[in-house]
């Protein structure tokens, strides 16, 4: 008997009944935040539209004791500081708990406070880390909302804005969508602009005496240059500032930075703190196995180069640098360690421009190290080998600059 074609409208239904099916898969987890200045705190709700649709969540509390008070729909589980584990309830289900927001550095500076008129923190810290046991098909949908103390204006997040004080938060690369990245809320000064695909805004608490024009004129003069190397868009960048008693240098996040109010955008030895942070931020490269050297060296050397590229730094002037940095790094005998010092990175560059030099003679001008980044940009983590085997794969040969006891 022959089998008769499916006519365009059975085609029809069967595409909407899959899409309804995918559509019925979806399941809301909310995060509700309201911030206390006055007890230096945020209360936290992590809220599961169907608690049935997750097994479990395995947090990370860390060491710190910042978390407290934690109450749940189910079961809370914590039998050592630093590990929790939430078994949520059937239907709507509920986490909450207090986290402490300021946090203060040995040398008495602040890498996260809490004012009476604003607030500047990480968002790794209101939702801490965890491994997520949810049902197979189950696709969470994952939004970030605060609720603000009278006389706070606003809030800024490194994620879209889907409404007041509200914001989607979604992270392909993990199963767990938690809001990472810098937050800052209160009385603030903002300025935007779009920058080829990404929307890119500067914000800081009013009176902090932060330079965001200063800022957002020099973003926009080494952008292409940022685009051409690492070939990405993301969709939002946000750059966040204050002054003391913050702590006085440059963080990145995945999504935003953090960058002290007194920092200088382009420093007396030529280097740009900013554009080291944004190059953090687009090229996303981390490092293993004692290789701290390639992702600050990297950021590094494209605080240079990105500038110069654009035209913000002289021939000459890029000599006189590269000199100034020899003399400081002559010492270096080797670059391999977990955290690079400032004279480990100034090393690394000069290697770095080296590298560069090597492979853009040996290619006849066909490549440079913007290949050896991209390449890099595709691994999870990156050892030094890794670093090694890629240059050679790159030249078809070993390279002159990497055969160093630098590197060994």
């Amino acid at each position: 008997m022959a089998v008769r074609p499916l006519s365009l409208g059975i085609l029809l239904v069967l595409a909407l009944v899959s899409t309804l099916s995918d559509a019925a898969r979806r399941v809301d987890l909310d995060y509700h935040v309201r911030l206390l200045p006055d007890q230096d705190q945020a209360e936290v709700q992590i809220i599961l539209a169907d608690g049935a649709a997750v097994r479990g969540f395995d947090f990370n509390l860390g060491q710190r004791e910042i978390y407290s008070d934690f109450e749940a729909d189910g079961e809370w589980i914590q039998e050592t500081p630093g590990r929790g584990t939430w078994l949520p309830a059937p239907g709507k289900a509920r986490l909450a708990y207090r986290v402490k927001i300021s946090r203060e550095r040995k040398d008495g500076r602040y890498d996260a406070r809490m004012t009476d008129k604003w607030a500047l923190f990480r968002g790794d810290n209101l939702v801490p880390a965890a491994n997520l046991d949810n049902v197979d098909g189950i696709d969470l949908v994952s939004r970030l909302t605060f609720e603000l103390p009278e006389g706070w204006k606003s809030v800024e997040t490194g994620w879209p804005r889907v409404g007041k004080n509200r914001f989607r938060i979604d992270n392909p690369s993990r199963l767990f969508d938690r809001p990472t990245g810098w937050m800052l809320a209160g009385q603030l000064g903002t300025r935007r602009v779009k920058l080829g695909e990404t929307q890119v805004t500067i914000a800081a608490p009013v009176g902090e005496g932060v330079r965001r024009m200063d800022m957002l004129t020099l973003l926009t003069f080494v952008w292409p240059q940022v685009q051409n190397v690492f070939l990405r868009d993301p969709p939002k960048l946000l750059v966040v500032s204050a002054g003391d008693p913050m702590w006085r240098g440059g963080l990145s996040a995945a999504n935003s930075l953090y960058m002290h109010a007194d920092r200088p955008l382009v420093s007396e030895n030529g280097t740009s703190s900013l554009v080291h942070e944004v190059v953090h931020v687009f090229s996303r490269i981390r490092d293993t196995d004692r290789s701290d050297w390639i992702s600050e060296g990297l950021a590094e050397y494209y605080a240079i180069e990105l500038v110069r590229r654009a035209g913000g730094m002289t021939e000459p002037r890029y000599l006189q640098l590269r000199e100034r940095l020899v003399k400081w790094s002559r010492s270096v005998d080797s670059l391999r360690t977990e955290d690079s010092t400032g004279k480990i990175t100034a090393r690394a560059v000069i290697l770095l421009q080296d590298l560069d030099r090597e492979i853009r003679n040996r290619t006849k001008g066909n490549h440079s190290l913007d290949d050896i980044s991209r390449g890099l940009m595709r691994l999870d983590r990156v050892s030094t080998q890794d670093f090694i085997e890629i240059t050679e794969t790159l030249l078809g040969g070993a390279s002159k600059t990497l055969d160093t006891k630098l590197l060994r």
